[in-house]
């Protein structure tokens, strides 16, 4: 018999209550209006709010003595795929031409269950290794049902959309820095980084030094970090012309660029420097028994065993550096930084989410790819 599992209910009950508690979604009648928050019940239907209830009911009841996890996956499934249809249902109900200008936001109720269903999705996988072909069904699902419903323009109130709609060339240019600011202090790091962990792995007595003073750069608030900055890079910049072609000064992608590779050494050098300590002195005996050089030894032995524990570093720093570099806009760097301070600065959350949205699926986009890297490199390792 499986274990009882408590995770499952527990996440299922408080995303019930939550979700009859909170506000499903607001109407405003414009842009600058004040919401007006709408419940579950009057979002939607009696019957509509009592399948969705029934389906986190359904998930706390199949996980409470023998769990059967591939039900709950179906549950969750089905509910995830009724979502989208459920909000162009609330926006049909509740937009309509007397209010023109209108847009629906989504409530906390609504992004409760979001979350707590990623939660759900997450402690499932994990506790059942279920068939790729089913995740497959299940994502392709739910991604073709909800660009069908945006292709009918059935959600075209929602304020999230129409904030993209009205920035998207804007959308595409935060992208490309994010990504380029990203994949820059990622690819700096990473080099700079593997150089240092090499030097330092011969000469174990400097390696305390130099991760103490990784260390201390982490320490560092990155506000602080990039304000610091400003001015060397200023005064160079008025220095030499040369700089100023470049693009190069106190505010902008320099700046952001130099702090954010600071912070990504330490995760680089620390995993570098554990991975190439711990490769099993046997084994290195055994390749040099075989009568490999040292440059081979380090190519064909030490480097491959290491390589899953450099991916991690890797993926620490991935995720990391998509995060600061929203911190980066407010030094002129662009990035979707720029989404989210304006919308603070103008009280409009939607602009906020449209900012903070792109760098919640970019990291996990970057770790879901690393953690199946390294998964696999060590799987053909062994």
């Amino acid at each position: 018999m499986r274990p009882v599992n408590t995770v499952i209910p527990l996440l299922a009950l408080m995303a019930l209550a939550l979700l009859w508690n909170l506000d499903f979604i607001s109407v405003h009648a414009n842009r600058i209006a004040p919401g007006r928050g709408v419940g579950l019940m009057a979002a939607l239907s009696l019957g509509w709010a009592l399948t969705l209830s029934g389906l986190l009911l359904g998930c706390a009841a199949l996980a409470w003595k023998t769990p059967r996890y591939g039900l709950i996956m179906l549950a969750l499934a089905l509910l995830a795929v009724q979502l989208p249809f459920g909000l162009a249902w609330a926006i049909e109900r509740h937009i309509d031409g007397d209010l023109p200008h209108g847009r629906v936001a989504l409530g906390a109720g609504f992004w409760s269950l979001v979350f707590l269903l990623g939660l759900l999705l997450i402690e499932v996988r994990q506790r059942v290794r279920l068939p790729r072909l089913w995740l497959g069904v299940i994502a392709a699902t739910l991604l073709l049902a909800t660009a069908w419903i945006v292709a009918q323009q059935w959600l075209e109130p929602l304020a999230l959309l129409r904030e993209y709609a009205a920035r998207e060339s804007q959308f595409a240019a935060a992208l490309s820095s994010h990504l380029a600011l990203v994949g820059g202090a990622v690819g700096l790091s990473l080099l700079l980084g593997f150089a240092i962990a090499l030097v330092i792995s011969r000469f174990p007595a400097a390696q305390k030094s130099s991760i103490g003073m990784l260390n201390a750069i982490q320490t560092i608030p990155s506000l602080a970090l990039f304000g610091l900055l400003i001015a060397p890079l200023s005064y160079l910049a008025a220095r030499y012309p040369l700089l100023q072609t470049l693009n190069i000064g106190g505010i902008g992608w320099a700046p952001a660029l130099l702090a954010l590779v600071a912070y990504s050494l330490l995760p680089i050098v620390r995993n570098s420097c554990v991975a190439l300590n711990d490769v099993p002195p046997a084994v290195i005996e055994a390749a040099q028994g075989m009568g490999m050089s040292p440059w081979q030894v380090f190519v064909q032995v030490r480097l491959p065993l290491a390589m899953p524990l450099i991916i991690e570093g890797v993926r620490i720093t991935t995720i990391q550096a998509i995060g600061l570099t929203a911190v980066a806009a407010l030094i002129g760097a662009g990035g979707f930084g720029t989404f989210i301070f304006q919308g603070l600065g103008q009280a409009a959350m939607d602009l906020v989410i449209l900012g903070a949205l792109p760098i919640i699926v970019l990291a996990l986009l970057a770790d879901a790819l690393f953690s199946l890297l390294a998964r696999r490199y060590a799987g053909g390792e062994r």
